[in-house]
């Protein structure tokens, strides 16, 4: 009570309509209190975003589209959202109040439930869930502790908070949303959310319902997530016995680890539910056979004496404890008695009947098909253009007002987005429905991310509306660009291509964008022997591979280049050119040869030939004067081979000529 009375929230006026209560719950995004709607004398419930969170602009954004989210539904297994504003900064959604308690609580209280229980609950749980997913929203926090239980026994889903466009991406960006123990596999190792996401949190929450527990646990969230990703849920019967084997089927066609083996979505289930629900109900007794389905064990208590008299019922069988049967034989003229005055009464009956139903008929007339009629805002005209929409409209019986047109992420321009009052709502025969018609996704002019730190990145874009899709990050290896800074900006175009987007580029509110990240440089592999460069590459999980192998004066072995050089990755390949060492050819021995000799034979070689001698190429000279040695860069020591295409100098100088070199 203290706590209550030292909340500063407690008698505040929100707006001038909403008067605060009292507190009901507090949560790590908002509180929730008890309050007054004072222009419509009703009790409400109103979720305060916490103080701290106001200035982070992806909470507020977050919190508003659970608003936007849940307006969209109209159904009695959701949690109705009835208003959204801000009071001094303070952001708060205005809700249907439910007394009653959470799925959790009633889980604390009794660990598991009967398969009874675990259906009654589960099919207002999936009823809700169909109608999110036919309106295009994927919940994606589906937990007990966002199921309702109300006191006059409704069931109701609530916290659209992580909700989000079923057509739009769904990725959850660098962080992972929802509550661990009931997040999907792709969900934990992509990111990606979709209505088979909530089908498996629904088979979770179904598990321990009838397990008493949830099917994976640990010491640290990552050790969940881990058994999530890798390990398959066991059926409940192997911590529950009393669970039939219709709902192990049940819960493990939920969690399949494969979203494509799971159901498509909450309708596709809950057409299964209902045909679980009849076989469980032929495999009970006789006794505990309902109409439609499973239903709890009864005692019926035998019926009173005086009942049985005054309707001359004669009964053949008691179900439960009680008097013995009446001996109706004793009663004899009282029955005929009861019997003679109940046909007596009969015929004022019959024409009271005649009267009634004629004045049945006649407002049953008025209020259906006459003019005092009820309808419902069409659904199905959401998605449609506006000329499809008003002739679904006529055809309800309902006019067509104004059109106006708003910014959608989810429906395409041209498309009705909704109705005004909305679809599904009860409407009066001939009311006027306006259109909201889509003008498209509002556009945004991009932010400069190149350059920036990935966090800050995916921070500007978020505050720019766009949406990131954190499993299409991708990181490399350059020179150009600091280590952990943005590279590139990807966006998708209309066929849903990676395109590369550039600053100041026109993109739309609510686009997807995702990131290429510096690695900094791949290690130097230049002048590494083969192995060593492949071990070096393999430390940055990138794949050596042997492309080629050359001449050059590098040692045989080493590596002399490599290819690609730019826009390497992680796990890509990169092909390195192998060193094989010098291309030597065989020097012929041409001391003692002429000089024209010796110059043919080492050019016939594949080598550069220059002479140096005293004597001049002249009347036979050259043919005739031996060569004394040879020099050049490019021979072994042993001067028995040299680099192809190398210069070998030959010497032939003669003491008793004057003169010098030549060529």
């Amino acid at each position: 009570m203290t706590e209550q009375t030292t909340d500063p929230m407690i008698g505040r006026l929100l707006d001038g309509r909403y008067q605060v209560r009292s507190r009901i719950a507090r949560g790590g995004m908002a509180t929730v209190y008890l309050a007054t709607d004072l222009r419509l004398e009703r009790r409400v419930a109103i979720k305060v975003m916490h103080g701290h969170l106001a200035d982070d602009s992806q909470f507020k954004e977050r919190f508003i589209q659970e608003a936007r989210s849940a307006a969209r539904l109209a159904h009695p297994n959701v949690v109705n959202v009835f208003d959204q504003g801000e009071d001094s900064d303070m952001a708060y959604l205005v809700m249907e109040y439910l007394p009653g308690i959470t799925l959790r609580d009633l889980l604390k209280e009794h660990k598991t439930l009967t398969a009874e229980q675990t259906l009654d609950i589960l099919e207002a749980v999936l009823a809700g869930l169909a109608a999110a997913h036919r309106a295009g929203i994927v919940h994606r926090d589906l937990k007990p502790e966002n199921v309702m239980l109300a006191d006059d026994g409704r069931i109701k889903i609530g916290d659209f908070g992580l909700a989000r466009a079923a057509s739009a991406n769904t990725a959850t960006g660098a962080a992972l949303l929802g509550t661990i123990a009931y997040l999907s596999p792709e969900l934990v190792t992509r990111g990606v959310a979709d209505t088979r996401s909530d089908i498996y949190a629904v088979g979770i929450m179904m598990y321990e319902m009838l397990a008493g527990a949830q099917p994976f646990t640990g010491s640290q969230p990552m050790q969940i997530a881990y058994q999530h990703a890798n390990e398959s849920v066991p059926p409940p019967s192997a911590k529950n016995p009393r669970v039939p084997a219709e709902l192990d089927e049940l819960v493990l066609w939920a969690t399949a680890k494969d979203p494509a083996q799971r159901p498509r979505d909450a309708g596709a289930m809950l057409e299964q539910l209902g045909d679980t629900q009849r076989e469980l109900a032929t495999a009970l007794p006789p006794a505990r056979r309902g109409g439609t389905g499973p239903q709890p064990t009864m005692a019926m208590p035998a019926l009173p004496t005086a009942l049985l008299t005054a309707t001359g019922d004669q009964p053949t069988q008691f179900l439960g404890t009680g008097p013995a049967p009446v001996d109706v034989s004793t009663s004899t003229g009282r029955l005929t008695q009861v019997a003679s005055r109940r046909r007596r009464r009969g015929w004022w009956a019959f024409a009271l009947v005649l009267v009634l139903a004629a004045a049945a008929g006649g407002t049953g007339w008025y209020f259906g098909a006459g003019p005092g009629g009820r309808t419902t805002v069409p659904t199905a005209i959401v998605r449609q253009d506006a000329d499809a929409a008003a002739a679904a409209l006529h055809a309800a019986g309902l006019e067509v007002g104004k059109t106006s047109k708003a910014y959608s992420t989810t429906v395409a321009a041209g498309l009705v987005i909704d109705t005004d009052p909305a679809t599904g709502s009860p409407v009066a025969k001939g009311a006027t429905v306006d259109l909201i018609v889509s003008r498209g996704a509002r556009p945004i002019t991009m932010p400069k991310l190149t350059g920036k730190s990935l966090a800050a990145a995916q921070q500007a874009a978020t505050d720019a509306g766009l949406v990131l899709d954190g499993a299409r990050d991708t990181q490399q290896f350059t020179t150009k660009t600091p280590k952990d800074r943005v590279i590139a900006v990807y966006g998708l175009d209309a066929a849903g291509n990676p395109v590369e987007l550039g600053t100041g580029a026109g993109y739309f509110e609510g686009g997807t964008v995702f990131f290429t990240v510096a690695l900094g440089p791949l290690p130097t592999v230049v002048g590494l022997d083969q192995n060593a460069a492949m071990t070096a590459l393999g430390n940055v999980d990138v794949t050596g591979t042997v492309g080629g192998e050359q001449f050059d004066d590098a040692p045989a072995g080493t590596v002399i280049d490599y290819t690609p050089k730019t826009g390497v990755k992680p796990n890509d390949t990169v092909r390195l050119t192998i060193s094989k060492g010098p291309d030597l050819v065989d020097v012929p021995n041409v001391v003692g040869d002429t000089i024209n000799s010796a110059v043919s034979r080492l050019k016939g070689a594949d080598l550069a030939v220059q002479v140096d001698t005293n004597l001049p190429n002249i009347f036979g000279i050259w043919d005739q004067q031996k060569v004394q040695s040879i020099s050049g860069d490019g021979l072994t020591d042993d001067e028995t081979q040299a680099k192809r295409g190398s210069t070998i100098v030959v010497h032939a100088h003669n003491d008793d000529f004057g003169g010098g070199d030549e060529d």
